[in-house]
């Protein structure tokens, strides 16, 4: 067990800080002076110059016959007397002198790097030829019970055979982490259906290690460029700073990333070149891919093309929105049935960057007339429109009007008919949100996406409802040349991910969404979808580049809906004022010292004055401390702006369960 963002493999916490930490300097004079000190009052001792007095107490103690003989007891009380003697004065000359402290800052690490070394170089290799010829000689083996690598929690629920086997894999080397985790993530599944142990049974014993496999049969990732640890989930981005702003327990210590802070959702701002995409996105990128492949997350990662750090092979599905050899589009109505949420989520990708949606009565309107149009159209044909179909009836093209409704009237869809009525007497009015939507829409209208966006015929529209499943999905957005397209296509992924994770049947697995550089993409409604997805076992990642790229009256409530915030290396003052309000403040204890000159009188005093002052080349002063408890920011916006080192970033986290770690800064370097 660990605070919230502590790289836990290895992680041993801090013992507590004194007070007041004496200078290494001063404490090293000290040792040195009450040694000299005991060993003088040692020799006064020993050598008669203090008389008899330190052996009174033996004369008191012993009978007076041993006072004058060499008799063997006689000696004995003396050599004991006198041990006891000595060990009285370096336990006294000890504590005045600190000799613990010394011991536990200095001998104690470099002993324990010697042994450490010691280990690594002689006695491990021994044990470890010592173990291999005890497997190949004739002693028992040890209890399976008392080894996590012979699988007791199999053993106990009834499936010795599956573990006799996967410890061999184990034990032969053919078992990675990632297969570790899978295969236990698949036990759990047969804890809560024991019907499935048969089945869980035999596939172990068919396939060892490869059992109970990613639908893709992939067992690891090509590569890694940061440490992971599967068992805790985290994925380590980097060392705690070992300075004054981070809480004492905290330094050195590693940081690490994991689903129970990334549920909060987390949100990263920083310049170009600050180090958001390979400090930030790829480590947590490799981390949900790996458990996704142990059939313990779902990642969604939105980018650039080009930009999304991870190659094809990583991923399940690849969308790359105006290519013509992507295998697979996106679903511009998210996978779902029903015209009234199509609408809604559509509505929201189109113009809920605009003020006049972010409105209640704004968006309400976009989308009835959006619903008022695929309903029936719906209805009609058994499908929802393509883009170039629904531009028409948004523009209120007679032709595609009229042929729809008699679509609709040949079907006897009445309802449906009467829905269409309503849009196009609405239709021309100051208030109708039809002629926006059309002008946004013929973004996605045009002919680098022809064949995109299809909704019928042999089109493969991948939706994210398929996050049920542990799946790893990428999809590049067209940004070059189509700016303004990428942003509505990041607000409609976005839109459609809040939406389909929340109403997931299945929530087991993890789901989360990478949005890296989510410039005008955090909308009103899309900050009430990411609160919502706390108790959805889901979260979002999105970067910034700064704070301006959010719309001033949300700033402060995107930084309020995200659980976990991270400042990098130069952010503006402005960026750091934001980041500094929502950190709050904190009682610290303020020392003024006062220096106050020393004036004598006395010849004698002001000669040691004058040689004091040659020696040192300071006036002689007497010092005044006054200890104040104050209230002050965390992390003010200047400090922010100027005292983040590069490649560093100050990060607040909050779990899933409510835990809050403060603001730490951390080096990403390490």
């Amino acid at each position: 067990a660990a605070a919230p963002g502590v790289w836990r493999f290895g992680h041993r916490p801090r013992p507590p800080r004194e007070p007041d930490r004496i200078p290494g300097r001063s404490l090293l004079s000290g040792a040195l002076i009450s040694f000299l000190c005991g060993w003088l009052v040692w020799s006064l001792c020993f050598n008669g110059y203090l008389g008899s007095y330190w052996l009174w107490p033996l004369d008191l103690l012993t009978p007076a016959s041993w006072a004058k003989g060499d008799s063997m007891p006689a000696v004995w009380a003396s050599n004991i007397y006198v041990l006891l003697f000595t060990a009285l004065l370096v336990v006294v000359f000890g504590r005045l002198g600190r000799w613990a402290e010394i011991h536990r800052r200095w001998i104690a690490p470099a002993l324990s790097r010697v042994w450490a070394e010691i280990h690594r170089r002689w006695i491990a290799p021994a044990l470890s030829r010592l173990r291999s010829d005890d497997a190949a000689g004739t002693q028992p083996a040890p209890e399976p019970g008392a080894d996590p690598v012979e699988w007791p929690e199999l053993r106990s629920g009834g499936a010795p055979d599956a573990a006799e086997r996967l410890a061999a894999e184990s034990r032969a080397g053919r078992m990675t982490d990632v297969d570790h985790a899978r295969i236990s993530r698949a036990w759990q599944s047969v804890r809560s259906r024991p019907e499935r142990l048969p089945a869980f049974t035999d596939t172990v014993l068919r396939q060892g290690a490869a059992a109970c496999a990613h639908p893709s049969g992939a067992r690891d990732l090509p590569y890694r460029t940061a440490p992971h640890d599967l068992v805790a989930r985290q994925v380590r981005l980097g060392t705690v700073a070992d300075g004054e702003r981070n809480p004492y327990e905290r330094r050195g210590a590693g940081f690490a990333l994991s689903p129970e802070l990334l549920g909060t959702s987390l949100l990263a701002v920083g310049p170009p070149g600050s180090g958001k995409t390979t400090r930030l996105v790829r480590p947590v990128l490799e981390s949900l891919c790996l458990q996704a492949l142990a059939g313990q997350a779902a990642v969604v990662s939105v980018g650039a093309a080009g930009s999304v750090p991870a190659t094809d092979e990583v991923f399940d599905v690849v969308v790359r929105i105006g290519h013509p050899e992507s295998a697979h589009d996106l679903d511009l109505y998210g996978g779902t049935t029903d015209p009234d949420e199509a609408a809604a989520v559509l509505a929201e990708a189109l113009i809920g960057d605009l003020a006049a949606a972010r409105t209640a009565a704004g968006a309400r309107r976009a989308g009835t007339a959006l619903a008022q149009l695929l309903g029936p159209f719906r209805a009609a044909y058994g499908r929802f429109p393509s883009v170039p179909e629904l531009r028409e009836l948004l523009d209120g093209s007679p032709a595609a009007l009229d042929a729809l409704r008699a679509a609709l009237d040949g079907a006897g869809e009445t309802a449906q008919a009467r829905e269409l009525d309503a849009r196009e007497r609405r239709s021309g009015r100051s208030d109708d949100a039809c002629a926006l939507l059309a002008d946004r829409l013929a973004l996605l209208d045009r002919p680098a996406f022809a064949g995109f966006f299809a909704t019928g015929g042999d089109s493969r529209p991948f939706s994210l409802r398929s996050l049920e499943h542990p799946l790893r999905v990428r999809i590049d957005l067209p940004e070059r040349g189509h700016a303004e397209a990428s942003r509505i296509l990041a607000r409609l992924v976005l839109a459609q991910f809040t939406e389909c994770v929340a109403g997931r049947a299945d929530r087991s697995l993890f789901a989360c969404l990478i949005l890296d550089d989510a410039s005008d993409t955090v909308t009103a409604e899309a900050l009430r979808g990411i609160q919502r997805l706390r108790s959805a076992n889901a979260g979002v990642l999105l970067t910034l580049r700064t704070l301006d790229d959010v719309p001033e009256d949300l700033r402060s409530a995107l930084l309020g809906a995200v659980g976990c915030r991270m400042a990098f290396a130069g952010v503006t003052t402005w960026d750091g004022a934001r980041f500094a309000e929502v950190w709050g403040k904190e009682w610290v204890e303020a020392r003024d010292v006062t220096n106050r000159q020393i004036i004598a009188d006395e010849p004698l005093t002001r000669v040691v004055h004058f040689v004091r002052r040659l020696v040192t080349g300071k006036a002689v002063t007497s010092e005044s401390i006054t200890v104040r408890q104050v209230e002050r920011e965390r992390w003010s916006a200047s400090e922010l702006a100027h005292s983040v080192p590069p490649e560093h970033a100050v990060v607040s986290l909050t779990t899933v369960r409510g835990e809050h770690a403060p603001p730490l800064l951390v080096n990403l370097r390490q």
